[in-house]
């Protein structure tokens, strides 16, 4: 490879010469020729070159924020000799420990750091030619943490400890270990012991073994499970650190019914008051199937009580024809409030027509027809016919199929209409012209039923 800035041109002498020479030919002199080549290196841009290939860094994790690790240093290969820009590979700090000076590549701590969570960080620091961006040199740091005591000693484990109802005094029912998260230059040592408020207990001692390991031993004869199931011992654990830490742990101690051999049968204080020949698993067993049948019970209750949503919410909303029974005397036309059953009473009303009460009695007599003729098997089809054409057109319908029943009483009676009020379209003898004579209160009656010219369109 060439280095421009190494050497910037080469001078070479290259001799050509004919390797078949024909010695006849020898005296007519040398048959080679001898030149010169110079050759120029040209320079070509590249990126900043680091002092060293990898940096090795060390900070102790008690350092404060903003203390200096260590420098970095790189520089432009080129004859132009660019300054250089710092910066931190994030992807490589993730977290953000570290911060570095753009200028003088001085490392700084930016966070606090924990050797138990990362012992060691690899970073990648990235030098920028400021002429020329598109320049980038990488370098590579690894910052080891130096540790410091800053974690108290625990129990290695979850112990499960049990004792006899039958033992002995002095007997062993347990060894414990501890650990700790740092690592000290020297290895760990730790000293086990009693806590001041359990260290005059009669029941457990606590025997330290001078390797990093403690025994538990009973210190009377027998326990009885239904006088007390449960003990806790708490253990004071030291370690040799500078400054040493400790910790208090709770050691849970059992009382069980052991065999011949010291294993442990039953342990629950609870065995004492089940019934004679039911042991533990069957009376977990029947629980079970009790809780299930209340279950069921109550799933079975729920479906029942539960209502199905009817396709017609409730009478008030039934947009069915219906009849409605009065057990009173009714208010006459004037009464609007319930159905209009004369629709189904009466075919002669025109049901896309309504008839002004505004207007006299003889421009609606004259306007209604009549179905007299009509058949009583063509009065059916067309009355439901309409009823057919209402629905589909009503937006109110609901959108599901439903059964519509009417009570059709037929086309009327064949006497016609008795009332009175028709009087004025037949040859009736009665004269209502007295009703003029009532007052302003009667006067609509009067221009209604009098036989005066100017009653009728009055």
């Amino acid at each position: 490879e060439l280095d421009f800035e190494a050497k910037t041109s080469y001078t070479l002498r290259i001799e050509a010469a004919n390797m078949h020479v024909d010695p006849r030919f020898l005296s007519l002199g040398p048959f080679s020729d001898m030149t010169t080549v110079k050759i120029i290196v040209e320079d070509v841009d590249e990126p900043p070159v680091f002092t060293s290939r990898l940096y090795s860094m060390v900070v102790s994790e008690a350092a404060k924020v903003g203390t200096i690790i260590g420098t970095v240093a790189a520089h432009d290969p080129d004859a132009s000799n660019s300054p250089v820009r710092y910066s931190i590979d994030r992807n490589t700090d993730l977290e953000r420990y570290f911060n570095i000076d753009a200028n003088s590549g001085v490392i700084t701590t930016a966070k606090s750091l924990d050797r138990e969570t990362n012992a060691v960080h690899n970073i990648t620091v990235l030098a920028m030619e400021s002429q020329n961006p598109a320049q980038i040199g990488r370098g590579y740091v690894a910052i080891t943490i130096l540790d410091i005591n800053d974690n108290a000693p625990e129990f290695a484990m979850e112990y499960e400890t049990t004792v006899c109802e039958n033992a002995q005094p002095g007997q062993v029912i347990q060894k414990i270990s501890a650990i700790d998260k740092d690592d000290p230059p020297n290895g760990h040592q730790f000293y086990f012991s009693l806590t001041a408020e359990a260290a005059n207990n009669h029941n457990f001692t606590l025997q330290d073994n001078k390797d990093n390991t403690a025994t538990v031993l009973t210190k009377r004869n027998g326990f009885r499970r239904q006088e007390q199931s449960v003990f806790y011992l708490p253990i004071f654990i030291v370690d040799s650190g500078s400054p040493s830490l400790s910790s208090t742990n709770t050691l849970t101690i059992r009382v069980c019914d052991c065999d011949a051999e010291g294993i442990a049968q039953t342990c629950n204080a609870e065995a004492y008051i089940l019934p004679a020949g039911l042991s533990t698993g069957a009376l977990i067993a029947i629980l079970a199937c009790v809780l299930t049948l209340l279950v069921l019970v109550l799933l079975i209750v729920t479906m029942r009580r539960r209502k199905k949503e009817p396709l017609i919410f409730d009478e008030e909303r039934d947009i069915r024809e219906n009849i409605v029974r009065y057990d009173d005397e009714g208010g006459g036309e004037e009464d609007t409030e319930a159905f209009d059953m004369a629709a189904l009473r009466n075919l002669n009303i025109m049901r896309d027509t309504k008839t002004r009460r505004d207007v006299t009695p003889e421009i609606q007599f004259l306007s209604r027809p009549t179905f007299k003729s009509i058949p009583d098997n063509v009065i059916f089809r067309e009355f439901i016919w309409e009823r057919l054409k209402e629905a589909d057109v009503d937006p109110c319908a609901p959108p599901y199929d439903s059964l519509q029943t009417y009570a059709f009483e037929g086309n009327g009676s064949v006497a016609e209409s008795l009332s009175s009020l028709d009087s004025i379209s037949s040859n009736s003898d009665q004269n209502y012209d007295y009703l003029s004579d009532w007052g302003p209160r009667f006067k609509r009656l009067a221009d209604m039923y009098g036989t005066g010219p100017d009653c009728l369109y009055s």
